[in-house]
């Protein structure tokens, strides 16, 4: 069963009582909120991932509730938990989407120490991944949501799952997070895109999910291998470059937006040595999404016609 396909009424019930528990692959992840316009984002965000069957191990239990704490409440500000413990400062509740996806962020990136954690935007053309790795502010995020409605399948646009075993990379193809002036700009470039209501006065400033491409949520369960290694950089009024850095320069700036990259020691960094070895790394600067579109995909006939794919398990 999926979100999609309970009632409205029903699952702001079950959002209320038990929660409704969500197979983000490749976590699992139950949701309870008292707050009935999270359950509409939900439903708009999620409405085709399944859920998860009774009995099944749950990675993370999450909560975004209406503060119990009389000022807060009074307020209108709701607050996340996890594992029965409050986490975060309240927040607006009228930032609770924003506050729940940044709330599972947290939760994989303190915890699942299974894999190479890496802050980067991640698509997939051809069997063949674009890792993004960047701090806040690069212009990551639109670029990649201009590129997950024009063709590239997107795995992820926060955190790169990287298993050092395989070497392949696993997304969640979970909403993308857009700020500010990008939410206009990706409305205008992609009218087709679904867009949960703008949430101002955040941390970030005025905040936007916008949900991933229906194709990359049926293929979430499919990983791909890195090829290109790109830091993006967005300047107002720069032409488009894409400009071959050396492999060192990529090494670092993966294992600087790596969150567990110290704790993986000498396994995280002969995975980030392997990634970088068989990838092209450049750093990209641009102003205009149809330009880096066009860049992005003139990359890809270069691609040998032998590439095989794979299979969620890593196997050709």
């Amino acid at each position: 069963m999926r979100v999609g396909q309970i009632e409205r009424g029903e699952l702001r019930q079950r959002l209320r009582r038990d929660g409704v528990a969500l197979h983000l692959h490749p976590f699992t992840v139950r949701v309870r909120s008292d707050l009935p316009h999270l359950a509409d984002d939900l439903a708009a965000m999620y409405r085709d991932f399944d859920l998860v069957e009774d009995g099944e191990f749950i990675d993370f239990h999450v909560a975004v509730q209406r503060s119990a704490h009389w000022l807060s409440r009074w307020q209108g500000k709701a607050e996340f938990w996890f594992d029965g413990q409050r986490s975060f400062t309240p927040l607006p509740a009228a930032q609770a989407l924003a506050m729940l996806e940044w709330g599972i962020n947290w939760c994989i990136a303190a915890h699942a120490h299974q894999y190479l954690l890496i802050h980067a935007a991640v698509l997939e053309r051809d069997g063949r991944a674009l890792v993004m790795p960047a701090p806040p502010g690069s212009g990551k995020s639109t670029l990649c949501a201009a590129l997950a409605h024009r063709g590239w399948r997107l795995l992820s646009d926060e955190l790169g799952l990287l298993d050092l075993r395989t070497g392949l990379i696993h997304g969640m193809a979970r909403p993308i997070n857009l700020k500010n002036a990008s939410i206009p700009l990706m409305r205008d470039f992609a009218p087709q895109a679904l867009f949960s209501a703008s949430m101002p006065n955040t941390s970030k400033g005025t905040v936007a999910l916008v949900r991933a491409p229906d194709d990359a949520i049926r293929r979430r369960l499919e990983p791909a291998r890195p090829a290109w290694v790109v830091l993006p950089s967005w300047r107002a009024d720069a032409p488009t470059q894409l400009t071959p850095i050396e492999r060192a320069r990529a090494f670092m700036d993966l294992a600087e937006q790596s969150f567990n990259y110290d704790l993986h020691g000498q396994a995280g960094f002969q995975a980030l040595g392997r990634l970088v070895t068989n990838a092209d790394c450049f750093h990209f600067e641009y102003s205009r999404l149809d330009e880096a579109v066009a860049c992005f995909d003139a990359l890809t006939p270069s691609l040998p016609d032998t590439a095989t794919d794979v299979s969620p398990e890593g196997r050709p």
